[in-house]
């Protein structure tokens, strides 16, 4: 079941009801806060995991997806007729400053 689940979410993602799409470059001032935001959200949330006595994979998944989820959210709201339009690239952005997050929580604590 569970490695269902990435396959029944792309194709759920793709047909979400998306109004529009966003017509932005890789670069720029919104990136750099995507990359930062998932960046504090994932290390909050793998801190948050930890402290409630969760192991290391579980603390991990919750970080991540709780980061990545909230980057999904954001750009679903922006896919709006009214908004900005969804963006894979700030989504990417989003991703990356996830998992960028997570190891430098892990980094710190490992020591």
């Amino acid at each position: 079941m569970r490695r269902l689940l990435p396959l029944t979410l792309i194709p759920l993602l793709i047909c979400s009801g998306c109004t529009h799409w966003a017509n932005d470059s890789w670069t720029g001032k919104d990136k750099a806060e995507h990359f930062a935001a998932s960046a504090v959200l994932a290390a909050a949330g793998t801190a948050y995991a930890n402290n409630q006595g969760r192991n290391e994979a579980q603390s991990r998944s919750f970080g991540l997806l709780f980061s990545v989820g909230l980057g999904a959210g954001k750009e679903f709201y922006d896919s709006r007729e009214a908004g900005s339009g969804w963006s894979w690239k700030d989504f990417s952005w989003d991703i990356a400053g996830a998992a960028t997050g997570y190891s430098a929580y892990q980094l710190i604590h490992k020591q």
